[in-house]
């Protein structure tokens, strides 16, 4: 194929150690080799691709570098045979946006078995309105129900609520059948959070307790944890006997301070959720989910849109803590 011009936004590593971002013009033979090239018509932005984006070296080791770890587009060529031109696809794979170009890019070469087609009934566009946010919210929901929490159960907690896999996670539970508790730091929030289907919403310092109890009111079925630290904490320390949390997030903290008695003494199952490594027959069937019985319409219509010119101020947005919701990333603007 001839080679031919593409806008990418391209991350730096500068003399004296700091990032910068801009947008570049590159060209077909920049692209790393793979069976599929890809034409990306939406992407998304997640926290870990602002880590990214910011030069963080535990996600992404070599720079320059262009972020994105999701893409949705249309194949332009597969010279392997396994997808055909025009076919519309999902690209997803740990490496894609971390360690090889992303999908902050009007293109993307990658090896085929990095791509998945389109479930039927889902526009590439309201794809990313989901993204590896909405397969986090989506495997976070499938682990409660595999472990027997049922809406009859009680209330389910989900922190973080105004992120992109916290905002999922309520708009799933409420559709399915479950009563949401939304926690957030955000209380301008609260009226969109109601409209997701959360029946309660809570601000996060109520479940950020410093007590030291090792135990505390057993009020949770269920938790959809986003952010971690002692937000998880008290989360553990507050779920019902039997209660089961999932946890997918570390953005206030990775350590984790509490005792064992959640775990022995009221028999709490703790289930972390790695999406980056899910098995890709697993990924098929969250999407196949989120585009049926799970699809969430007001998700896909309360995602904004961003052109890649402007994404980088929407990095700084998410770095700072002023998300609200999902931001799908539009090649084509």
């Amino acid at each position: 194929m001839a080679d031919f011009p593409f806008k990418a936004l391209v991350v730096s590593e500068n003399p004296d150690g700091s990032f910068s971002r801009r947008m570049v013009e590159k060209h077909a033979h920049d692209l790393p080799a793979g069976e599929v090239l890809v034409r990306v018509l939406y992407s998304s932005l997640n926290y870990k691709d602002a880590l990214s984006a910011s030069g963080n070296k535990g996600v992404t080791r070599r720079y320059p570098h262009t972020p994105g770890i999701d893409a949705a587009g249309v194949v332009v060529e597969c010279v392997d045979g396994v997808y055909r031109p025009g076919d519309e696809v999902l690209i997803k794979h740990p490496e894609f946006g971390t360690n090889t170009p992303g999908g902050f890019s009007q293109y993307a070469r990658v090896p085929s078995d990095w791509v998945m087609k389109l479930p039927a009934g889902m526009a590439p566009r309201n794809s990313m309105a989901y993204g590896t946010a909405g397969l986090t919210a989506a495997l976070s929901l499938q682990r409660l129900q595999e472990h027997g929490i049922s809406p009859q159960d009680g209330e389910i907690l989900v922190t973080g609520a105004t992120g992109g896999v916290g905002s999922i996670a309520v708009a799933l539970l409420a559709k399915a059948g479950y009563m949401v508790v939304a926690a957030t730091g955000k209380p301008q929030a609260g009226q969109w959070l109601a409209e997701l289907g959360a029946q309660a919403i809570i601000h996060r310092d109520e479940i950020n307790d410093r007590s030291g109890r090792p135990l505390l009111r057993a009020r949770w079925a269920g938790v959809v944890d986003t952010v971690g630290g002692n937000f998880l904490a008290t989360a553990l320390r507050s779920t019902r006997p039997g209660g089961t949390v999932t946890c997918c997030g570390n953005v206030a903290s990775p350590e984790l301070a509490l005792t064992v008695y959640p775990f022995i003494l009221r028999g709490v199952s703790l289930i972390g959720i790695d999406i980056a490594n899910c098995p890709t027959a697993v990924c098929r069937r969250l999407w196949a989910r989120l585009a049926s019985e799970w699809r969430v319409e007001r998700i896909e219509a309360s995602a904004r849109e961003c052109s890649l010119d402007d994404l980088s101020a929407e990095i700084d947005r998410i770095l700072n803590g002023g998300q609200i919701g999902r931001v799908v990333v539009n090649t084509s603007l």
